[in-house]
């Protein structure tokens, strides 16, 4: 087991299918991603650089891609969710499509790669 996996145990089962989902369609565009820690939180590791965080909050699940541009990049792709500045949030009745997600990781992966 990994950061991820660990963190995942410990959530409510109903969280715990939503958020392992996101990071699921994560790995298939970064494979080799690992499991570690990015500025605390679980989240998966690219190069040595935290690529997502997914985590619960009290009404929405928060995906944390670590950039502001990969928000921005995958803007289009996510009409009617709740956008910050580094972060997406989401109702867990309405997950994320899985391309929005796969936008979103793709922007950071190739940020981190540049």
């Amino acid at each position: 087991m990994g950061t991820v996996d660990d963190y995942l145990a410990g959530l409510d089962p109903a969280d715990a299918a939503v958020i392992a989902h996101v990071y699921d369609v994560a790995r298939e565009l970064v494979p080799d991603a690992t499991q570690g820690l990015g500025y605390g939180m679980p989240a998966l590791v690219h190069r040595g650089k935290p690529l997502l965080s997914v985590m619960p909050a009290k009404r929405h699940i928060g995906v944390y891609p670590f950039s502001p541009a990969a928000v921005d990049a995958a803007r289009d792709a996510l009409p009617g969710v709740d956008l910050a500045k580094g972060t997406v949030r989401f109702d867990p009745a309405h997950p994320l499509p899985d391309d929005a997600i796969r936008t979103l990781v793709a922007a950071r992966r190739d940020q981190i790669e540049a």
